[in-house]
């Protein structure tokens, strides 16, 4: 569990973090890079909910991507650094008035933004009794917080995490808090190199999302030692900066908006295996009838056989979406690494039929 005592350098960032979103940042205008801008456009259901939305909400929003997922009805979720609660108003408004939806953030000026506009936002989605709270905490310490052990089917965060200054400690607690057959799902910045320390230690970088991001390789395995095995990309988009001093500052470090999606299940493995399974997506969730999209390699059309790796077969026959697919096959027989999602065995001689002639005209027979 994560400690409630920050390091003097971990308080000092906190610090010039709620002093940026705080104080600076009045709105989205106040942006000095394109880093915490949404580059693409929301399917039609988030725009309704979109819709619906206070305008002081919406002009307070500092996120890099999409970070809701389908399928959303009666859930439990928890969004990671909040704010004004854009994201957790249409959570609100998706997971319904059996759904509940708790918001966390540092910052006090975001915070009383959000809590204000409860009332607005329960009358706008015609509740009878409010289905989201707004808390004061830290995401590096969500016991603090009272956020209890296995109690979250779903965790969000719009391009939060990387303001942390101890990433490990997030994942660590999400991990804790979501249910089995629980998700993180969220967008954040990535580095295409470690970030030099000058840098992070610039506060507008820090503040602009740029200089904490995470080098995108020591993400996936800090991702895989807190114990979400096998991280999945949803989509990702190149951040173009459009600022030529932040850009001078950045030199060659390229930096992307990324949404991964991390599970938290027992049986999922190191690599993708093969055991022969597939399922069929039925098109039974209303916000994807056609084709139903799991990450960036698993796109499954509906009424369609589609072959899966383990992990994937666990994905969705071990959590919320399991009612919308048929299910064929089990592990009792294993084939061997699944090579269609990026990891094929080592061996150069495995390229070779067995069976090939070798180069003295013999047989391996």
């Amino acid at each position: 569990m994560a400690s409630s005592t920050p390091s003097t350098s971990d308080k000092s960032t906190i610090d010039k973090v709620k002093e940026y979103y705080g104080k600076v940042l009045k709105t989205s205008d106040d942006l000095q890079s394109n880093a915490c801008c949404t580059a693409v456009r929301p399917p039609k259901h988030i725009i309704s909910a979109m819709e619906k939305l206070s305008e002081e909400v919406l002009s307070k929003y500092y996120g890099c991507g999409l970070t809701i997922p389908d399928e959303l009805t009666g859930l439990s979720v928890m969004d990671l650094g909040c704010g004004a609660g854009r994201d957790c108003y249409i959570l609100s408004c998706l997971v319904g008035q059996t759904g509940h939806v708790t918001g966390i953030d540092m910052t006090d000026e975001q915070l009383e933004v959000a809590r204000r506009n409860i009332p607005y936002h329960m009358e706008s989605f015609h509740y009878t009794t409010p289905n989201i709270e707004f808390v004061q905490g830290y995401i590096e310490d969500l016991a603090t917080a009272g956020i209890r052990t296995g109690s979250l089917d779903l965790i969000v965060s719009n391009c939060v995490i990387n303001l942390s200054p101890n990433k490990e400690a997030v994942l660590r607690e999400a991990y804790r808090v979501l249910k089995t057959g629980g998700e993180l799902y969220f967008s954040d910045v990535y580095a295409d190199r470690r970030v030099p320390k000058e840098l992070v230690d610039n506060p507008v970088l820090y503040g602009e999302c740029i200089s904490g991001a995470l080098y995108w390789n020591d993400f996936i395995n800090l991702a895989k030692k807190v114990g979400f095995t096998d991280p999945r990309l949803v989509e990702d988009h190149v951040i173009t900066i459009r600022n030529p001093r932040i850009e001078e500052l950045v030199g060659h470090i390229k930096f992307y908006s990324a949404t991964y999606r991390l599970w938290k299940l027992d049986n999922l493995e190191n690599q993708c295996e093969d055991y022969g399974q597939a399922v069929i997506y039925k098109g039974t969730i209303s916000t994807c009838p056609k084709a139903f999209t799991l990450d960036a390699h698993h796109v499954i059309e509906a009424g369609k056989v589609f072959p899966v790796c383990g992990n994937t077969f666990s994905m969705l026959h071990d959590t919320r979406f399991a009612p919308h697919f048929t299910f064929i096959g089990d592990r009792s027989t294993h084939y061997g690494i699944y090579a269609d999602c990026g990891y094929k065995i080592p061996f150069k001689s495995a390229t070779a039929s067995p069976c090939a002639p070798s180069k003295s005209g013999g047989s391996c027979c």
